[in-house]
């Protein structure tokens, strides 16, 4: 493996405990549409952009004037009752600080929207690290589609060769497999390992991969075979 040089940051569930909140916003925007919504079904599609997620939990198409509105409703339910309440993983904003140490340039590939996504950066600590983002308002298509990436890695200027992923659901693996970039995986976001297959790399949570840094793919030691 060639050792890297840019890493692609999810942040939802990887680096911000915020998977719950997102299926629980979700969740309050479809019962209050009047729309069966259950939360298991939902918070198994966390991460997946809210296009999919829409029609999936509920039939609902995300293009229709109800999914806009519910789309609506539920950024406006998450950005004000949970996005305050938020809280990063332990060690996340320290371990940027080793990546940006070891000279790896940073970007954030992320399904949230963008009026959201400043505020989970904030949250962990990120927007003091990272080279550029890109959000669903970025990508014609949302994960597990590789737009997200493709988008993430033009702005880095990096090879997908030379970048691995950082993430925490199987929509993170199969997006960025299908951009030809490497996936390291966090259990943190809710997967076990069997969801995450793929990955190059599995750690419980960012602490985890901060402890093991000089043995991870992130490093050139890492990288041998």
């Amino acid at each position: 493996m060639d050792r890297p040089t840019g890493v692609l940051l999810d942040v939802d569930g990887t680096l911000v405990d915020s998977n719950d909140a997102h299926a629980h916003a979700w969740v309050r925007a479809l019962t209050e549409a009047g729309a069966r919504a259950e939360f298991p079904v939902v918070r198994r599609l966390i991460g997946k952009g809210g296009d999919k997620l829409l029609p999936e939990a509920s039939g609902i198409d995300a293009d229709s004037a109800g999914g806009k509105a519910i789309s609506k409703r539920r950024g406006e339910i998450f950005r004000t009752e949970y996005l305050p309440k938020l809280r990063p993983f332990s060690r996340a904003k320290e371990l940027l600080a080793r990546m940006r140490h070891e000279g790896l340039q940073l970007a954030v590939a992320s399904s949230s929207r963008e009026d959201e996504l400043d505020g989970l950066l904030r949250v962990c600590g990120a927007d003091e690290f990272i080279e550029a983002s890109t959000s669903s308002d970025d990508a014609d298509n949302s994960k597990p589609d590789p737009d997200i990436v493709h988008a993430a890695l033009e702005r880095l200027g990096h090879p997908p060769e030379r970048v691995i992923l950082l993430g925490d659901t199987p929509y993170d693996v199969e997006a960025a497999t299908k951009a030809s970039v490497r996936v390291v995986a966090l259990r943190c976001g809710g997967w076990d390992d069997a969801d995450l297959r793929g990955a190059i790399r599995i750690y419980d949570d960012p602490a985890d991969l901060l402890a093991g840094f000089d043995e991870s793919p992130f490093t050139a030691e890492g990288s041998r075979p």
